[in-house]
Order: structure tokens, then C-alpha cells, then sequence
């Protein structure tokens, strides 16, 4: 599950658990963040989404998918006045088909939180080509401009 927490200045910062963590919460309901590893840090779980892109609707109950009619709201912009739709939401509670659940911070922990999600900028080490990648590397160094021909050039009509 992948968990987007936003901040107050409205940074927004990314983290994920192998866990199934909040199932059974609900949009809307406050959680404490130290399943993931956000110690002292509480948040309002504010939407999410499930595995096929689908967002989660505060006023569909349960868990699952349904189609909604709606004027708006998420899942559906009007391009017109009036415009109304049938849509497909999940419902407003957690559960395992959820990918992505959006929380937003209402009580912060001693440590920073940019100190503990911020990007982190590592340099990976490299790692060694196959026979086969070299192979394929050389000949593509090999072809130079020489070999090619002349791109065609657009011919103007006057």
C-alpha cells in the first residue's frame, strides 16, 4: 500500500508498506502514523484509490465499487452546466484492494518530516554489463553518421 502524506505548507511526500495498515478505517477518520515509521505524527486519512485507478467517495459506504450518478465531485468534472454522469468509485472504507491512500497531517511528531520521508539523493553503485549488453553497446557506437544517409529535406513549394 502506498501512503501520500501532506503537509500544512502543502508539501506533499511519498512512502509505501508491505502491510495492510488502516484497513477498516474510513475517509475522514484520524490515524496515527507510526505504523510507518512517522513516530508522534497523527493524520486524517482524506481519500485514496484502489489498484485500478478508481478513487474512494466519503458518501458511498463499504468497500466496494459502485456506480454512482453525480453532478460532481471526485471522479468526474462537468464540462457543462447541468452535465451529470454515472461513475464507478470505491467506497469510503479501507480495505486490501486500495493502492494509495492520501492522508493529510493534523498533529506533527518531534522530528521533522522532511529529515525523515525527504528524498534522499544516493548515487547507485553500477552495476556490470552482460557480454550481450556490450555487444549491442559497441555496434551502436560503431554506426556513425558516415554510414547513414542523408535525411530527406522538406522541399518548399514556390
Amino acid at each position: 500500500m502506498k501512503f501520500v502524506v501532506s503537509t500544512k505548507s502543502g508539501k506533499a511526500y511519498s512512502t509505501a508498506s508491505d502491510e495492510d495498515l488502516f484497513v477498516g478505517k474510513k475517509v475522514g477518520e484520524t490515524v496515527g502514523l507510526d505504523a510507518i515509521g512517522l513516530t508522534g505524527f497523527e493524520a486524517v486519512i482524506t481519500g485514496g484509490s484502489d489498484k485500478q485507478g478508481f478513487p474512494m467517495h466519503k458518501s458511498v459506504q463499504g468497500s466496494a465499487r459502485r456506480k454512482i450518478f453525480t453532478a460532481k465531485g471526485l471522479g468526474f468534472k462537468p464540462k457543462r452546466k447541468g452535465e451529470r454522469k454515472r461513475i464507478s468509485v470505491r467506497g469510503g472504507t479501507l480495505s486490501q484492494e486500495i493502492a494509495q491512500v492520501n492522508l493529510k497531517i493534523t498533529k506533527e511528531g518531534a522530528k521533522k518530516i522532511e529529515n525523515i520521508l525527504g528524498k534522499k539523493i544516493e548515487e547507485a553503485p553500477k552495476e556490470e554489463m552482460s557480454a550481450k549488453e556490450r555487444a549491442v553497446k559497441a555496434s551502436l557506437e560503431n554506426v556513425g553518421s558516415a554510414d547513414m544517409p542523408d535525411a530527406p529535406t522538406k522541399k518548399s513549394r514556390h
